[in-house]
């Protein structure tokens, strides 16, 4: 495997993070909001903006596969961990660890639109819209990236990687060998 190169420093992940959560605090003052993450890579991006939010917030979780260990989704969608919280007359805020293809987002927002959410914003850290085979609104993204398969603060490649600080680029990636 080539040497990872460094796209995306954690100080710029928290710098954009905090103008997101600015935002978003302020889009929804004066109401809660549920926040469901994407497992796995959304976990630790989520933790922190939750973190930096100032409105009312529960949090809940869904987990949908359709990378495996490939670097390329295959579109189709399996759930794997439902939500737990009604979410009926609600809003959620659905954060996710990057948005490409727009296949997987699409299926959770119709998934939450169907248990009755009053509305569903996104949040992505990392929006690859040029990727996007299916059109959805990303309502905030911390990052646009164009390009590259990247690990790191969350994302994986075969599970590995997701507790890097930063994010990186790699090239003809091996699961089994260490960054």
């Amino acid at each position: 495997m080539s040497q990872p190169i460094l796209r995306i420093s954690e100080e710029a992940i928290q710098r954009q993070m905090d103008q997101i959560a600015q935002r978003i605090s302020s889009d929804y003052q004066g109401r809660e909001v549920v926040v469901v993450g994407v497992l796995k890579g959304a976990f630790i991006f989520m933790a922190d903006l939750i973190r930096k939010l100032t409105i009312p917030l529960t949090i809940d979780f869904v987990q949908v596969a359709s990378y495996g260990t490939s670097t390329v989704s295959s579109g189709d969608i399996s759930m794997k961990l439902p939500i737990g919280t009604d979410v009926a007359g609600k809003h959620v805020l659905l954060v996710e660890d990057i948005v490409d293809t727009g296949i997987t987002i699409r299926y959770l927002i119709d998934y939450l639109k169907a248990l009755g959410a009053a509305s569903v914003a996104v949040c992505a850290l990392i929006d690859k819209s040029e990727r996007r085979e299916t059109p959805v609104p990303i309502d905030y993204a911390c990052l646009n990236v164009s390009k590259g398969f990247l690990v790191g603060y969350g994302l994986d490649h075969a599970e590995r990687y997701r507790n890097l600080s930063a994010i990186y680029e790699v090239a003809d990636s091996d699961p089994t060998e260490p960054l």
